[in-house]
């Protein structure tokens, strides 16, 4: 069995800091900046703003820990961070469709710019816990628990 290789101490300070953002930004979902983020939810998604923001929040918050506190499981919570980033992707591109200001994103050339960023945040949740890298080893201790 292949087991997930050793990871960098770039790899580690990237995906504590990766946490520790997502744990400032959970945080703020449910406190200071709910109402900048209510803004940034689409119109057309069918579900109350304030409960999206807080559940979002509440998702920020736990994988902010597990980036943090669970190395040991680092490549699953990988792929898991880089998909919600991807899940969210829709709701940076309906601000720019848009046009809705929040966070100071107030032009298109700004609200544009700031798409350009969410693939950086895959990357970095992808490659700050080695999951990429890792995928193979996953993929068999995964087939061997099955």
């Amino acid at each position: 069995m292949t087991s997930p290789a050793r990871t960098s101490l770039a790899r580690i300070v990237a995906r504590v800091v990766l946490g520790a953002f997502l744990l400032v930004a959970g945080t703020a979902h449910l406190t200071v900046a709910r109402a900048e983020f209510a803004a940034q939810v689409p119109a057309w998604l069918p579900l109350d703003s304030d409960v999206v923001v807080v559940a979002s929040g509440v998702v920020e918050l736990v994988l902010g820990a597990a980036l943090v506190f669970l190395g040991r499981y680092r490549v699953q919570v990988g792929w898991v961070v880089a998909a919600f980033f991807v899940a969210i992707f829709p709701g940076n591109i309906a601000q720019y469709v848009d046009g809705v200001s929040a966070f100071g994103l107030d032009t298109d050339g700004v609200r544009l710019t700031r798409l350009f960023f969410q693939p950086v945040l895959v990357v970095w949740a992808l490659w700050s816990t080695g999951a990429w890298r890792d995928r193979a080893a996953l993929r068999e201790r995964t087939a061997l628990r099955s």
